[in-house]
């Protein structure tokens, strides 16, 4: 019988591959899918580039290999297959969201002719990110098992909800997030291999390699985060060698509770990664 540390990964991903121009990766985050840039890719596109996502390993339409406990080596590896099966004749910029932004790390660290810049988005670089109850709740495989296996649907539908109107909304709005995104965060749960959950064990803090990564780095945040401490993301900022930081209105997902000011901040961004002269730090 094969060590669960030794299963054979699948070569295979569910993606979308959209428009034409300058390669944009976008790397959705824990139980989450690709569904997560529904409103960036538009824009992408819209604006002469080209747009790839992908539903990581044990997400979404990927292959979920049968495993109580998923390692962030997996997920980077099938990633970095996934990239290689796109053949792209240029550098990529990745956009990666929280545990997302994890792995766009790691292949800018690895891969750094195949990395033109990153946008980091609520980006999970350390376990010391998450609040306690969270770090216990991961740590416990008894804890995790009970939560997974007695939250049906409907339940996580109810606590999507209950989070989004406490969130709130910068213009005035009951729900941050627009009911097509709570209905598809239901839907991505269900989806989600139950191994997924042990993946912020296996994260090593990536403080020390990141004077490693010179890529242009725009990080960007929402301010009202309850799910990694946002006093968090300016040391990440001053820790890369050519970044810069950007607040949002916005909780964990300011790409889905915030779209509009999201998707310009990130245009501005990559019109600045076209001209080096308009990079700055901030």
């Amino acid at each position: 019988m094969k060590n669960e540390l030794e299963i054979e990964l699948p070569t295979t991903a569910n993606d979308i591959r959209k428009g034409s121009g300058a390669p944009v990766i976008l790397i959705h985050g824990l139980a989450a899918s690709l569904h997560d840039w529904d409103d960036l890719i538009p824009e992408l596109t819209k604006n002469g580039y080209a747009a790839y996502a992908l539903d990581l390993l044990g997400h979404g339409d990927s292959p979920k290999p049968k495993t109580r406990a998923y390692r962030i080596q997996w997920l980077s590896e099938h990633f970095f297959a996934w990239m290689e099966s796109l053949h792209l004749t240029e550098p990529a910029i990745l956009v990666g969201h929280s545990l997302g932004g994890y792995i766009a790390l790691e292949f800018a660290r690895r891969f750094p002719e195949r990395t033109r810049g990153l946008i980091l988005v609520n980006p999970f670089y350390r376990r010391s990110q998450l609040p306690y109850l969270l770090r216990a709740t991961y740590a416990s495989s008894n804890l995790r098992d009970f939560i997974i296996g007695h939250t049906p649907e409907w339940m996580f539908r109810m606590i999507v909800d209950a989070t989004s109107v406490a969130m709130g909304n910068s213009n005035g709005s009951r729900h941050a997030l627009p009911e097509r995104v709570r209905l598809q965060t239901a839907i991505d749960y269900t989806r989600t291999a139950p191994g997924i959950y042990y993946i912020p064990n296996d994260i090593a803090d990536a403080t020390d390699a990141l004077p490693q990564i010179v890529a242009p780095t725009l990080v960007v945040w929402g301010d009202r985060d309850q799910t990694l401490a946002p006093t968090s993301f300016p040391p990440l900022v001053d820790a890369l060698p050519h970044a810069a930081g950007r607040t949002i209105k916005a909780g964990h997902v300011p790409h889905q509770s915030n779209a509009e000011e999201f998707n310009r901040v990130v245009l501005e961004f990559l019109k600045q990664i076209e001209d080096p002269s308009l990079l700055h730090r901030g």
